[in-house]
């Protein structure tokens, strides 16, 4: 019996990845297990008929393919999805906020794989498959570009308690990467992710947050595609994940963030 399939996610109902899934989809409203089927009932319930989203289908209804993953997707618009997966799950949800977004990294895996074929995978597809499933979205207000300058030189104390009181207000984290919602039900020392930086309007806080995800969707799928992002070296910045402010409870306290072995202080090495 599956009734009981929410009990991780409502643990961790007050941190803010979760708070933001629970506001645009309302998990909570399907008794077993939403799979396949349930992302299709979301799809149809929050995105328009224009949207690029592919279907879901269930992998267990998947003919065997000689295709891969990327190309089943691609060439046949529907997500593979095994049943009962937080890793599937969180995935299609990832799919049903930034749909263009995702489209977009299908799109460029699968000109690689045309190009170099599907092995050795190129830089561009290991650095989309990072982003995918590690992604964080840091969103600043015009203004506040210098919140993410301190993050890249690792000034974890200026940015998560000197100015603590400007997250959720003009600098605004979402979780793209799904494999990092699937461990944020488990939070441990140690969780991080990869972070990508864009600017947005003042008051950009201030709007619903499926409006919020359409405008992020447009500006991200612009931004990756236009500098061609992944195919550059290291295109992502790590962040301790669980020093966000609202991501647990335990970085409420200033003393939170002096372990080091977390909060790593900005290698002075010169290699890239």
């Amino acid at each position: 019996m599956t009734s009981n399939w929410n009990t991780p996610l409502a643990a961790q109902q007050t941190a803010l990845p979760f708070v933001h899934l629970s506001v645009l989809f309302n998990l909570a409203q399907f008794g077993q297990w939403p799979n396949a089927q349930g992302l299709n009932l979301l799809k149809s319930q929050i995105l328009t008929e224009a949207s690029v989203c592919p279907d879901f289908v269930c992998q267990s209804q998947l003919t065997e393919s000689e295709e891969y993953y990327e190309q089943i997707i691609y060439q046949h618009k529907r997500v593979p999805t095994r049943p009962d997966s937080w890793h599937d799950l969180f995935n299609g949800l990832i799919w049903l906020q930034f749909p263009n977004t995702k489209s977009l990294l299908n799109q460029q895996h699968i000109e690689d794989i045309n190009q170099s074929g599907l092995n050795p995978r190129t830089l561009r597809r290991n650095n989309l498959t990072h982003f995918d499933e590690c992604g964080v979205i840091l969103a600043v207000e015009e203004g506040f570009e210098y919140l993410l300058e301190a993050l890249a030189q690792h000034q974890w104390h200026f940015v998560f308690v000197q100015h603590r009181a400007l997250w959720g207000d003009k600098i605004h984290s979402v979780i793209f990467g799904h494999a990092n919602l699937e461990m944020l039900l488990h939070p441990f020392i140690g969780l991080t992710g990869k972070w990508l930086g864009i600017t947005v309007d003042s008051g950009f806080g201030q709007l619903p947050f499926h409006q919020q995800r359409n405008v992020l969707d447009n500006k991200l799928a612009r931004q990756i595609s236009q500098a061609n992002l992944f195919a550059h070296k290291k295109p992502l910045l790590p962040i301790p994940l669980l020093g966000i402010p609202a991501y647990c409870t335990e970085n409420k306290q200033a003393d939170f963030y002096q372990n080091t072995d977390y909060f790593r202080p900005k290698s002075s090495g010169v290699a890239k």
